[in-house]
């Protein structure tokens, strides 16, 4: 090969370009080009400002802990029941007849035709069956369970003055310090608020509160702002923190520095990246959910500090520091609350867990718990517990067990009823609704052909009289052990025993 073609290309003689070589030489081989000059824009550019970085954008992944979501699991018994008990409660006289419940089917979640009498007896302890004639059943609550519902009508009654805080402390976080009745409702119950509080405490407190007519209905409006009340629950377990750091520091000598870290709770591990976000948010100044958020902007910082404040003090009022997510999207536009404000919460697992479980999410307050457990209870759910252990009373109790529902009242009865009445393992099938989920976790997971179908919202079979033969648990069905009474290995003296050692006659 010739060594001629490995050269580079060879460039072309100055006297074959006549008009390159007048022009200089210059390391830019553009720089000969006719170049004209750009034109200027017709009306002048604005240049936007970069936006500066937002730390409350930065996404975290959800962490399932299995302590809050056994809170879930575990009420779902008590969830049935208490729908059950207002029905029933509305009623006259508190009897109702197993007719009229078919009418509530939908409104308990049961869209499958099963026999409500075979419900009802799964729940010794709060419900009774009345056989009134041949064809007419009704039913009622248990003394025990009564007592218990009069107990929480009287303890609502005489915390109204609780109650008239909480719906103050609620309007004025609001932006207009006015709100409609009908989201106040939604959280009636975890604020512990009474059944018919607009006919109560909105009108028995005309210098608090007075009703005004919105767009949508009729609102609740704060008539009197009170300066005493502007203090969140955030600020005052700051200044007892405060408080407590200074009596320890004045006892100890030489304390070494303490660092600025964020305290995570136990167990919950997050990566490097987001326990810095995580700590930047939480190093921003405190903005209180009292205070005027008018001039904040949407998806700011400072709007998610403001937001997690709010959340952080409804949370704070309501009975069992948590809620429903879906309760907190109803008041969005009082405190203008953005529109992903489950992944807000989400994007702050030091301040709350929202959990999964259930037809629908809620979220925890997380400093108000310990595992699974409030770390303060007041009297609501004391009685609540009272009320968990009647749900779980079997219906055919075991040998050395509560026989009755006034056994399980007792302290030691309702722990241990709670403690076997919490469901500790996860359903995994989430196409099922919860109440539905429910029946087949009472019917030992057996398909839906175990029971006896009724004909929908006017069953025969729910107005039959009982049969307490169609349950799986029969206490007719005693298993007989063959138990040798002379100890001889030929077993010819075996005479038939009770499962409790008692010998039975021969027939």
């Amino acid at each position: 090969m010739d060594a001629k073609l490995l050269l580079p290309f060879p460039s072309p003689p100055a006297a074959l370009h006549p008009a390159a070589a007048a022009v200089p030489k210059s390391l830019f081989l553009g720089a000969s080009l006719p170049l004209h000059p750009r034109a200027p824009p017709p009306f002048p550019l604005r240049l936007r400002p970069r936006p500066a970085l937002v730390v409350a954008q930065a996404a975290v992944k959800r962490r399932k802990e299995v302590p809050f979501d056994n809170v879930i699991q575990r009420d779902k018994k008590l969830k049935l029941v208490l729908k059950l008990r207002n029905i029933l409660v509305a009623q006259p006289d508190r009897v109702m007849s197993l007719r009229d419940l078919g009418r509530f089917r939908r409104d308990l979640g049961l869209t499958r035709k099963r026999r409500l009498i075979a419900l009802l007896k799964r729940f010794p302890g709060v419900f009774e069956i009345v056989e009134e004639g041949v064809y007419s059943l009704k039913f009622r609550l248990t003394p025990a369970a009564e007592r218990l519902y009069l107990d929480e009508l009287q303890l609502k009654n005489e915390s109204e003055g609780l109650a008239v805080t909480k719906l103050r402390k609620l309007l004025m976080m609001s932006q207009e310090k006015r709100i409609l009745i009908e989201k106040i409702a939604h959280l009636k119950h975890d604020l512990g608020l009474p059944p018919e509080f607009r006919d109560t405490i909105c009108l028995r407190y005309p210098q608090y509160f007075r009703i005004v007519r919105m767009d949508r209905g009729p609102g609740l409006e704060l008539t009197h702002w009170d300066p005493e009340l502007a203090v969140s629950a955030a600020e005052l377990a700051e200044e007892e923190n405060r408080a407590r750091e200074a009596e320890e520091r004045n006892l100890i000598i030489d304390r070494p520095l303490k660092f600025n870290r964020v305290k995570l709770p136990k167990g919950l591990k997050l990566t490097r990246g987001e326990a810095r976000r995580i700590g930047q948010f939480k190093e921003m100044p405190y903005i209180s959910p009292y205070a005027d958020f008018s001039h904040l902007r949407s998806g700011s910082a400072e709007k998610e500090k403001h937001a997690c404040g709010v959340v952080h003090e409804i949370l704070s009022l309501t009975v069992e520091k948590r809620t429903l997510v879906d309760h907190l999207t109803h008041f969005r536009e009082e405190f203008r609350f953005s529109q992903s404000l489950r992944g807000m919460i989400i994007r702050h697992p030091d301040m709350f867990y929202v959990s999964f479980k259930g037809d629908r999410d809620s979220v925890f307050l997380r400093e108000a718990y310990k595992d699974s457990q409030l770390v303060e209870k007041n009297k609501l759910v004391l009685l609540k517990e009272k009320m968990r252990a009647l749900v779980v009373v079997p219906r055919f109790p075991r040998r050395g067990g509560a026989r009755t529902s006034e056994e399980a009242e007792g302290a030691n009865g309702a722990v241990r009823l709670s403690d076997e009445g919490s469901d500790e393992e996860y359903d995994e099938d989430e196409g099922l609704s919860d109440m539905e989920d429910f029946i087949s976790e009472l019917s030992g997971g057996k398909s839906d052909g175990g029971y006896q179908w009724g004909d929908g919202w006017f069953g025969e079979n729910d107005d039959a009289p009982p049969d307490f033969a169609d349950d799986d648990s029969s206490p007719q069905e005693v298993e007989v052990t063959m138990k040798n009474t002379d100890g001889s290995a030929n077993g010819r003296a075996a005479v038939p025993v009770f499962p409790d050692g008692r010998p039975r006659e021969r027939w």
